[in-house]
């Protein structure tokens, strides 16, 4: 019987506090709207003058017809023992897809410096603002904020379909740098497999002339056939990593930032703070009035 006395009155005694937070609330209720009213129009004008980033994307597909010549069985392992390439997979394409050393190629073939910080590059001097070159950026800068901030590089691994993305606050270059840039790609591993196939020639052509074995000579010859059939791929095969299934379009809208949504964050944030500040400054008052009564008491 005690037990269930004291279970109703500490719920009466919920209600209670319950009761009298939420008249706080509603007697405070100026303060609330005003704060949830300031937070809302500081994070409209902060938004209108944050820069409108714009995402342009790439569609690309493995050119499966690089490692349709790939080697298998005794021949393959022959390569193998002999430390010949004999081609890569996709996995090895997306990789230098999302390496940094890609970027860095990228930014210098085309100067990108200036653009990427344009806030800090003086165009009529041609030279940075800061004349500390501590202060100035320089190309790991650039790297980091390309691969953290611009491009953004995804795999399906049921399709196999990869789609790389560039965000940029100019929506032209945007599109202009993710088209180049898949083309950097397949010119990089073009380049890659090219350099491969002209070691491993000639490294075959030696082999083949100091054997005197007929089995091993067949063998080398074979080799060195597929070693020269990927050499003439390389050549002539533009789409050399990916096939490129969709070629990026300019971007008619702004991908960042999420004006109405960051506009109504802001007001949710600035609602739960003076809801919280009306709260505190309740509980403590009503403090101070227990204690103020406590004190009358004793007196």
């Amino acid at each position: 019987m005690r037990s269930s006395e004291l279970l109703a009155g500490a719920a009466a005694q919920t209600d209670l506090y319950l009761f009298q937070f939420a008249a706080e609330l509603w007697r405070r209720k100026l303060l609330i709207v005003g704060i949830t009213f300031a937070f809302a129009i500081s994070s409209a004008l902060i938004v209108l003058v944050m820069p409108s980033w714009y995402r342009a994307e790439v569609l690309l597909a493995p050119a499966d017809e690089k490692t349709s010549l790939g080697l298998s069985g005794q021949l393959g392992g022959l390569a193998s023992l002999a430390g010949i390439s004999v081609g890569g997979g996709d996995s090895e394409s997306v990789a230098v897809l999302s390496s940094r050393g890609l970027i860095r190629d990228f930014i210098e073939k085309r100067n990108l410096l200036p653009v990427l910080f344009a806030d800090e590059w003086n165009s009529e001097t041609h030279a940075w603002k800061s004349p500390d070159p501590d202060d100035q950026p320089d190309l790991r800068d650039a790297v980091r904020l390309f691969d953290r901030k611009v491009r953004v590089v995804s795999e399906d691994r049921r399709t196999r379909l990869v789609k790389l993305s560039i965000e940029w606050t100019d929506p032209g270059l945007a599109a202009e740098w993710a088209d180049s840039l898949a083309d950097e790609l397949n010119d990089h591993m073009r380049l890659q497999a090219l350099a491969e196939a002209e070691a491993n020639v000639e490294y075959l052509q030696g082999e083949l002339s100091a054997t005197t074995a007929v089995a091993l000579q067949q063998s080398i010859s074979r080799l060195l056939e597929t070693e020269m059939q990927k050499l003439m791929l390389a050549k002539g095969n533009k789409d050399f990593a990916f096939r490129v299934v969709d070629r990026a379009e300019i971007p008619k809208r702004r991908s960042r930032p999420n004006r109405p949504l960051f506009v109504l964050a802001a007001a949710a944030v600035g609602g739960i703070l003076s809801v919280l500040i009306v709260l505190f400054r309740g509980a403590d008052s009503g403090l101070s009035r227990r204690h103020d009564a406590g004190l009358d008491g004793r007196a």
